[in-house]
């Protein structure tokens, strides 16, 4: 497991159920100040994930989003990682998907959310920290 990844899984991670409401997604989100959460089915696998940006799209379209159940509003089709993945691979994996959250798997099961600040807040320290080696080695 990455030390980044490990830092991330410390962390909740917040999920719904297939049958929630959007709703019920909207006050999460707001409460925790959180940009999506995991949809999870009542083994507690990955069904989806639905993101503040899926309910904004959906904002013309229906009268009343809030009463969605979270299965129709969701992206289904949910790129993951493992605990083995870097904020090199994350960036790349985000970047070539265009998506903003991605669930982290730990042999299977759901072990937190990364989301695209993490990633580029992680790859600025790295820079860093490199930058400040540099500056070091080069008046050393």
């Amino acid at each position: 497991m990455t030390p980044f990844i490990q830092k991330l899984i410390e962390r909740p991670c917040f999920t719904v159920s297939t049958e929630s409401s959007v709703g019920d997604v909207v006050d999460m989100l707001f409460k925790h100040n959180i940009g999506a959460v995991v949809v999870v089915n009542a083994a507690g696998d990955v069904e989806g994930i639905i993101s503040e940006r899926d309910i904004v799209r959906r904002l013309g379209s229906v009268e009343d989003v809030r009463s969605l159940a979270t299965s129709e509003l969701m992206t289904h089709n949910v790129i993951c990682i493992s605990t083995n993945a870097t904020s090199s691979e994350l960036m790349k994996i985000m970047t070539e998907h265009k998506c903003r959250h991605v669930p982290i798997l730990n042999e299977g099961q759901l072990a937190g959310m990364v989301s695209i600040g993490d990633v580029v807040k992680r790859l600025f320290e790295k820079f860093e920290t490199e930058a400040e080696q540099m500056r070091i080695f080069i008046n050393s």
